[in-house]
This record gives C-alpha cells, sequence and structure tokens, in this order.
C-alpha cells in the first residue's frame, strides 16, 4: 500500500512537460468552479423579467398584452413572470429549454418579429409552438403553481370543477388545452380543437 501511495504521489508530483500532474488538477477544478459559477450566473441573469422584456418586441407585444391578466395583477399579490411560465424549474428541463429557446433569438437578431404587424403575422405559429410544447410536458410550467391535488372545486364553476376532476384528473387533458390565452392574447383561433 505504502508504494502505491508512493508511486501515485510521484505521478502527481512529476511534471508533464511544463507542470505537474497535481498542479494541472488543482487548476482545472479551480477552472470548473469559475465556469460553473460564471454559467449559472448567465442562466439566473437570462431566466429574470426583466431579461426576457429586454428586447422590444417582447417588451411591446406580450409583457404588455400580460399586464391585463390576472397573472400579472390580482387580490392576492401572486405574481408570475416570463421565465413562470415559459422555463421549467428542474435544472435539466430549464437547460433544455434555454437550448430551445436559443433559437428564438434568430428571430430578434434577424426582424422577424421586430415590429407588431409581423410579430402579429407570426403570432399563430409562436403560440402554437408553445402550446406543443405545454402539451408534451403535461403543462409542467403550470403546475409549478397549481396543484391539482390542492384545487378546492367547490370554489370553482360548476364547468371547471366537472372539467378538472374528469379530463385533467384522469391525463386525458392537460391545463394547456383549455387555457389557451390565459396571460396573452389569442391569435386567430380557426381550426384550432375546441374553440
Amino acid at each position: 500500500m505504502k508504494n502505491i501511495l508512493i508511486i501515485g504521489w510521484k505521478t502527481l508530483s512529476k511534471p508533464s512537460g511544463y507542470y505537474s500532474l497535481g498542479a494541472l488538477v488543482i487548476g482545472g477544478f479551480i477552472a470548473g468552479i469559475i465556469f460553473w459559477g460564471g454559467f449559472n450566473t448567465a442562466l439566473e441573469v437570462t431566466n429574470t423579467e426583466a431579461f426576457c422584456i429586454s428586447c422590444h418586441e417582447m417588451e411591446n407585444n406580450v409583457y404588455e398584452e400580460m399586464k391585463t391578466t390576472i397573472h400579472f395583477s390580482n387580490r392576492s399579490g401572486v405574481r408570475a413572470t416570463c421565465p413562470d411560465c415559459h422555463v421549467p424549474h428542474a435544472w435539466t428541463d430549464k437547460i433544455a429549454r434555454k437550448m430551445q429557446a436559443s433559437k428564438e433569438v434568430w428571430g430578434m437578431i434577424f426582424g422577424t418579429i421586430d415590429t407588431r404587424e409581423k410579430f402579429l403575422a407570426h403570432r399563430r405559429g409562436l403560440a402554437e409552438n408553445e402550446w406543443r410544447r405545454l402539451k408534451a410536458n403535461d403543462s409542467l410550467e403550470c403546475r409549478n403553481c397549481h396543484n391539482f391535488d390542492y384545487m378546492d372545486f367547490t370554489e370553482q364553476s360548476e364547468r371547471a370543477s366537472y372539467q378538472h376532476s374528469t379530463a385533467l384528473a384522469d391525463g386525458e387533458k392537460t391545463c394547456i388545452d383549455c387555457h389557451k390565452g390565459i396571460a396573452h392574447q389569442l391569435p386567430d383561433m380557426k381550426g384550432v380543437e375546441g374553440w
């Protein structure tokens, strides 16, 4: 055992050309911490409402619409921000969504939706992308705040209570199936199921 430790120490302290293996490992560890800290800081900065509305396309279109909804201002003072609804909370899901969203930046860079008219022309496609995403993940972002187990059906309308206790409870439907346009104006809904 003593020989193994001596050989291991010699390997770690032996020069690799310019630096010892030990110095390279310690340097790599420190560089990794710096990279991870920078990465997480950037991730958190890009996960704020201020970052989302820093593009005038978002501030002048969807953010203005959201200001008129219950998710922005309500009697309880609980307010949803852009990332609450558009970015999953779990780290791996968040990273996957951020990678997907990086494609959306091209729309801003190339001016695809830089005016209200262009935005409205693309609105249906943008909405359908979000509906598809929320349908695929069982409305995960909605469920971060709205927990089915704690719904008080007696406080809901008869129709809502019925739908929540049947179609939602058995997994036949998910939140986005019925709650499209909950925080933003709807596009032309011709041909959309249920509308």
